[in-house]
């Protein structure tokens, strides 16, 4: 089942409004909020790599604003433990019973503030959540709110003090990007609105979480040919047989790539994905669950340059015109 002309022109509808919601907190950076509401509607998580003062507390509060959802922000430090994000069960005095009090991973919205100060043994316990939509916490299991999304950030400069996402860590999330310093005109525009860097003030809710839910849904029934879940195979198997890198894409790198194209042709109005969907979200997807051989490293290859340089050599099936 695919969606009808009218399911598409809502979806793309609602979605340009919520980020142009968010780009109201957020000037001059659209395409960084589309990625993160595609992610966020292909119920992935977003790892967002840069300086401090870009606007990464800003994106995720209103994004949460926007979807009249719940938003928490943990401070990634080394004394972190894994019960101050996940919730810790105690004993209560009064009922003689054993209850478990949420941590703040139990929003729909979760900014994990420079995730990579965190110890491996905190990190880890982001591993579960962000897979399985869950946390078990002394073997009971409880179920985070829907819709869910963690947006990381760490700082590409500091790395004293800091301990390296491992690679099943950086799998978990179906993208990486960077906000980046605004252009001119933005930076004016921020500058002369006092009630600039207040995170999002005064943004009011474009949709409901329930509704969020059913865009989520719609997004699960956006057509995509046989063709080009081959294309997406192959694009990650010649990850894995590049001379210069270690570690390719996973299936999962996969799985994210179509799950994320489909939500993008349907921002696009589209019933069907296209080719170009799935190029246009190629580099944030695949690049950084990739680890390149070091020489080519040291010599200034990135993992962004192979992802293009594979897509300019791996042939894209022909597009069609309709579903």
């Amino acid at each position: 089942m695919t969606l009808t002309p009218q399911q598409s022109e809502w979806f793309a509808s609602t979605f340009g409004q919520l980020v142009g919601n968010v780009e109201r907190a957020l000037v001059g950076k659209t395409h960084v909020v589309q990625l993160a509401f595609t992610c966020l509607l292909a119920e992935g998580h977003l790892l967002l790599e840069d300086f401090p003062g870009t606007g990464k507390t800003s994106l995720a509060r209103a994004m949460a604003q926007t979807l009249h959802g719940e938003q928490h922000r943990i401070q990634f430090t080394p004394d972190l433990l894994p019960s101050d994000v996940t919730g810790v069960t105690i004993y209560d005095q009064a009922s003689h019973r054993f209850e478990f009090r949420k941590g703040p991973i139990f929003a729909n919205v979760v900014l994990a503030d420079e995730i990579n100060r965190a110890s491996p043994k905190t990190q880890s316990a982001l591993l579960e959540v962000m897979e399985e939509n869950q946390v078990t916490v002394d073997g009971v299991t409880h179920k985070v709110a829907r819709p869910f999304m963690v947006i990381a950030t760490q700082n590409p400069i500091e790395q004293a003090g800091t301990y390296r996402l491992p690679e099943a860590q950086l799998d978990r999330f179906l993208m990486k990007t960077s906000l980046g310093y605004p252009d001119l005109a933005s930076t004016v525009a921020i500058l002369s609105n006092p009630k600039s860097g207040r995170h999002g003030a005064g943004l009011g809710a474009i949709i409901s979480s329930e509704h969020v839910v059913s865009m989520i849904e719609l997004g699960e029934q956006v057509h995509t040919e046989t063709s080009l879940l081959e294309y997406v195979a192959r694009l990650c198997e010649e990850t894995r047989h590049a001379a210069d890198v270690r570690l390719g894409c996973s299936v999962r790198a996969g799985l994210g790539l179509i799950a994320a194209s489909r939500i993008w042709a349907a921002a696009a109005g589209r019933n069907y994905v296209v080719p170009d969907d799935i190029k246009s979200l190629a580099v944030p997807v695949l690049a950084h669950r990739m680890v390149l051989d070091p020489e080519e490293e040291f010599r200034g290859l990135t993992s962004e340059k192979v992802v293009e340089r594979i897509l300019a050599t791996v042939p894209a099936p022909q597009e069609r015109a309709t579903a």
